[in-house]
């Protein structure tokens, strides 16, 4: 059951252990993922051998706990900025080994995944364009290693970065810890020319307002580093 309100996750990582340790449980569920949850509601009901469900709790509840409590927290930032065209994006500030977990519940919640690696996008930070020289050579040093399955996004800190970016041919460009006014005067910079996303020093009290600003995507690393969990309790029941 649950102690508090929130959005279930992790259903099938929970039946997994349990059947780990005993193929023969049975689970019924009453509710699935991505679904809203209330206090005192029963999530679920397991039938199996004792032994097997005491050794196996812990580690479920681990992960259902913690899946939960980001999909509730994706389902806060995704409802605060309906009816803009901003979505909320998760960032690579996972936990270890757990990445795949903690981004599929931020889809349940409501969010969107970003890349998973560095595989799979290039994102071009001040150390880059330090290192490489400014916003151009980095950018062109990026596009020339880019295959067709990865992006390029570049982070600026300032305006005249952004226009840099912008003549250099970036279409996807990361403001950093911009303030709103400096993020609506960028989206008008951009006009069409790119996508913007704001990142750093988003909360759940101005992230409508940065999204009022017109950017297209606020990413929020605190869905997966900084997580609450939810509160489950499991509890035997006499037959």
């Amino acid at each position: 059951m649950t102690r508090q309100n929130g959005v279930l996750c992790g259903t099938e990582w929970f039946t997994r252990v349990f059947e780990e340790l005993d193929p023969d449980v049975e689970i019924f569920w009453h509710h699935k993922d991505g679904d809203d949850i209330v206090a005192g509601a029963s999530i679920c009901e397991i039938d199996g051998n004792a032994r097997a469900m005491l050794t196996a709790e812990r580690t479920a509840m681990n992960f259902v706990q913690l899946m939960s409590g980001i999909a509730t927290k994706a389902r806060a930032y995704a409802k605060a900025v309906e009816g803009t065209r901003a979505k909320v994006i998760d960032t690579r500030k996972t936990l270890p080994g757990l990445r795949m977990a903690q981004k599929y519940a931020v889809r349940c919640g409501g969010g969107v995944n970003y890349r998973l690696g560095l595989h799979d996008a290039i994102l071009i930070k001040e150390n880059h364009l330090a290192s490489a020289g400014g916003v151009r050579p980095a950018l062109a040093a990026a596009l020339r290693q880019a295959t067709s399955t990865t992006f390029v996004q570049v982070e600026v800190e300032t305006l005249e970065q952004l226009r840099e970016a912008l003549d250099a041919g970036a279409t996807l460009i990361l403001l950093d810890n911009f303030d709103p006014a400096r993020m609506r005067e960028a989206v008008k910079i951009a006009g069409t020319r790119a996508e913007l996303e704001a990142s750093g020093g988003i909360t759940l009290k101005n992230v409508r307002t940065v999204a009022e600003t017109g950017v297209h995507r606020i990413s929020i690393g605190s869905l997966t580093k900084d997580v609450e969990a939810l509160d489950l309790s499991m509890r035997f029941m006499h037959r």
